[in-house]
């Protein structure tokens, strides 16, 4: 049970992690997310409250109440990054005016784009959250 816990820990601290690096460079580098971003940020900062809860309570019904969430953002950030890849037609870009959701002016590590790292956090939370609920199912 306590192996579980863990799992249930490392998903809080990826999505506290995703959390913390998306304030970081909308509120201190000053760059304004796209509308796909929100839809991102808006499905990943709930499920560290969502999740920070469940460890703390030791409860199972966070990882199950989490796990929609990070499934909606799995598939905003791989619709984002698929748009970003040229995968996509621009045509089905849900982005009016403002910031251009094709158009990332940030990378990291040359090349690596955020849509992707949030995809991967995404990922890796709703990987771990299937994984808990399946060792603690009873």
């Amino acid at each position: 049970m306590k192996r579980s816990w863990n799992l249930l820990i490392l998903a809080w601290l990826i999505a506290t992690a995703a959390t913390a690096s998306a304030l970081f460079i909308g509120e201190v580098m000053g760059m304004t997310p796209c509308v796909l971003c929100w839809y991102q940020r808006i499905f990943m900062f709930p499920l560290v409250i969502v999740l920070g809860i469940a460890c703390y309570s030791d409860d199972r019904r966070g990882a199950i109440y989490g796990l929609p969430m990070a499934l909606g953002g799995v598939v905003v950030a791989g619709y984002h990054s698929l748009l970003i890849a040229g995968l996509v037609s621009k045509t089905w870009i849900p982005c009016g005016s403002g910031v251009s959701c094709t158009e990332q002016k940030l990378e990291i590590l040359n090349g690596l784009q955020i849509p992707w790292l949030s995809l991967t956090a995404f990922f890796i939370v709703t990987s771990l959250l299937f994984v808990y609920l399946k060792r603690t199912s009873k």
